[in-house]
């Protein structure tokens, strides 16, 4: 074969385990990884069709589903370049991301279809197709794939070619693409392999969206690439997750604090049958001790982690037995993967003292698509990919997060970047001033609150900036709270000191 990258996978999942189920969805419906095969060949054949070729993107916006990984490696067959869209983003939101990667073709499930009506008049998008039959007058991708001749198309791909591009909130009010090569989600799936102990007979249930990198990357991916079933859901309800673990006896969860707090807490918790699982990976946050203790008196521990999209995004992890030992710790660097601290000179610094996180290794993403600056920026003269994060390893060598030198917000394990909302909330008549910050919430983690001063006369509530947000951004990035003060506190040079907002109203 000449593909060596993502999309040689299903051709040898048909050759190897054809007939072993790959995915189960909706009410119990089963697809064979023959059967995937057989649909990632037909939607490559479309998309060639309609002139695909290496290095096109394809974007795909929709929840988990068949179709969804059916796209995903039906593009990186042809070499094309996968582009998930976040099905929470607001129309400007997607209009970048469909503007900024040149998607050239874009698939999507028909319930966002009204959303994208005015995002696509602005945009040249060649070729837009809707999942599902369709009509006959306008077919949908099952009705047309049904008359497509699949062929497999052997294209000269290398590990080092963009498979994706996965976009980011910005920390300067624009989302930026992440380029993930062939190398990068090969080798995250490696470091879950290892980490994780992902066999051929895991069932992972998808509870998390396929279009989040982690979902993705540390879920879809491994358990593809070593044969095993994965349960898609297309959103979460923890009386349908619970019911699910029991009835297709899932040996493996991923999610953030949030999910697992949300399932603990469901009046079925106590009489679920959930023998089955054996490996729970939590990242977003830290587990909190309440949902550490809720799992272990059914005999479960945590697996926790740090990454992010940039490193595809694994890059430490915590072992469920050091889940107490190591507390607070976000674990070791996956077994690919190297991460060293350094000051704000770029000198290495001793173990036990804080500095900027430097992580190295085959998962870290070669840079930002277009953006020549932002991706030079990201880099150290070695090659190191700067985090932004400030840390510290202690002596034997694991990670703790001491602070976000990017001031993210992460929110039921949603990152928000508070210049991207900060710009929005600048617009509304009355604010002279805006700081967002993130708060502590028992829920979500961390909620966004949005600390304003206003022009003389002016008033403001929370109902309005939120009405002011709605339709322009995300909705867990809308502020949960405003709070107007007399002035932000600043530096020297102006530069609000969010430190001092946050010990005053996240303390």
């Amino acid at each position: 074969m000449h593909n060596h990258g993502l999309g040689s996978w299903m051709a040898k999942r048909r050759l190897k385990s054809p007939d072993t189920t790959a995915l189960v969805y909706g009410d119990g419906s089963v697809m064979t990884y023959r059967q995937l095969a057989d649909g990632a060949d037909r939607v490559s054949a479309l998309l060639w069709g309609r002139g695909i070729r290496k290095g096109d993107r394809v974007a795909y916006l929709g929840e988990n589903s068949p179709e969804f990984l059916e796209v995903l490696f039906g593009a990186v067959q042809l070499g094309a370049v996968f582009v998930p869209v976040n099905t929470r983003l607001a129309p400007p939101e997607i209009a970048h991301v469909l503007g900024d990667s040149g998607a050239r073709a874009l698939i999507h499930d028909p319930e966002f279809a009204a959303r994208l009506e005015p995002v696509l008049e602005g945009l040249d998008v060649p070729h837009v197709i809707q999942t599902g039959e369709g009509t006959a007058e306008r077919p949908g991708l099952a009705r047309i794939v049904r008359t497509t001749t699949a062929g497999h198309a052997d294209a000269q791909v290398t590990l080092d070619d963009a498979a994706a591009i996965v976009y980011t909130s910005g920390t300067t009010g624009r989302s930026k693409g992440a380029v993930l090569s062939h190398q990068n989600l090969t080798w995250v799936a490696l470091n879950c392999i290892v980490d994780y102990d992902v066999v051929s007979t895991d069932v992972a249930l998808m509870i998390s969206p396929l279009f989040h990198v982690a979902s993705l990357g540390m879920g879809a991916l491994p358990v593809i690439l070593k044969g095993g079933t994965l349960v898609l859901e297309k959103g979460f309800d923890a009386g349908r997750a619970l019911a699910l673990i029991q009835r297709h006896s899932v040996t493996m969860l991923s999610g953030v604090p949030t999910t697992y707090q949300l399932l603990a807490d469901h009046p079925d918790w106590a009489t679920t049958d959930i023998s089955s699982l054996a490996k729970l990976t939590c990242g977003g946050s830290a587990v909190p001790n309440r949902i550490l203790n809720a799992y272990e008196q059914r005999g479960l521990s945590f697996s926790q982690g740090y990454g992010m999209t940039e490193t595809s995004p694994g890059a430490t992890a915590l072992s469920p037995e050091m889940t107490r030992t190591k507390q607070g710790s976000v674990g070791l660097p996956h077994f690919f993967t190297d991460v060293r601290i350094a000051d704000e000179h770029g000198a290495m610094v001793p173990r036990g003292t804080v500095g900027e996180i430097e992580i190295s290794g085959p998962n870290v993403f070669p840079g930002y698509h277009g953006l020549t600056d932002a991706t030079a920026a990201a880099f150290t003269a070695d090659g190191w990919f700067r985090s932004g994060d400030l840390g510290y390893l202690d002596s034997d060598g694991y990670l703790y997060i001491s602070d976000r030198l990017k001031d993210m917000i992460i929110s039921g394990g949603e990152n928000i970047y508070p210049a991207e909302v900060e710009n929005v909330i600048s617009d509304l008549d009355g604010i002279s001033g805006v700081a967002v910050i993130g708060v502590p919430d028992d829920q979500w983690g961390e909620v966004p609150w949005a600390i304003v001063t206003l022009r003389d006369g002016a008033s403001v509530t929370t109902d309005q900036v939120r009405a002011h947000l709605d339709g322009k951004l995300a909705r867990y990035k809308l502020p949960k709270n405003v709070v107007v003060v007399d002035e932000l506190p600043r530096t020297a040079s102006g530069k609000v000191r969010k430190a001092d907002l946050r010990a005053r109203f996240a303390g």
